[in-house]
């Protein structure tokens, strides 16, 4: 099964919820877009900075999902952000979560979000720890 494929059938009901769209996947980049919705944003009318982290973070436990053993599962452990600039309401911004490092234990992924003119917002360096499917028996 392509990639795609498999990340849609693994669907995150908060990943729903942000409206992110996945419009590219292997097991070493995700990339995926987020329309700036009113809802997601503070005062003023720019895209909170927590909905950005949640946009990266689930990037990172998608393209972490396409690296696992089967019924091995992932948790952040470690998110570090830079905010570089704001993503106004009625826009939308696109996210490119790619490998720095895929172990047994840990994958380290960078995340890149910018805007449609390609103008970096913001950079996000995210940990997720592997964790194996329980032992039968």
């Amino acid at each position: 099964m392509d990639p795609l494929s498999v990340l849609e059938e693994k669907k995150m009901p908060f990943a729903e919820l942000l409206g992110i769209r996945i419009l590219s996947a292997a097991p070493e980049r995700v990339t995926a877009e987020m329309a700036v919705r009113d809802n997601l944003c503070t005062v003023p009318a720019v895209l909170h900075g927590g909905a950005l982290m949640a946009l990266a973070d689930s990037l990172g436990a998608y393209v972490t999902l396409l690296n696992l053993a089967a019924g091995a599962s992932t948790t952040t452990i470690e998110s570090k952000t830079n905010f570089l600039a704001s993503a106004p309401a009625g826009t939308t911004v696109t996210g490119e979560c790619a490998a720095v490092h895929r172990g047994r234990r840990t994958m380290v992924w960078q995340t890149r979000i910018t805007n449609a003119q390609g103008k970096l917002l913001a950079i996000v360096t995210q940990t997720q720890m592997v964790l194996e499917a329980p032992a039968r028996g």
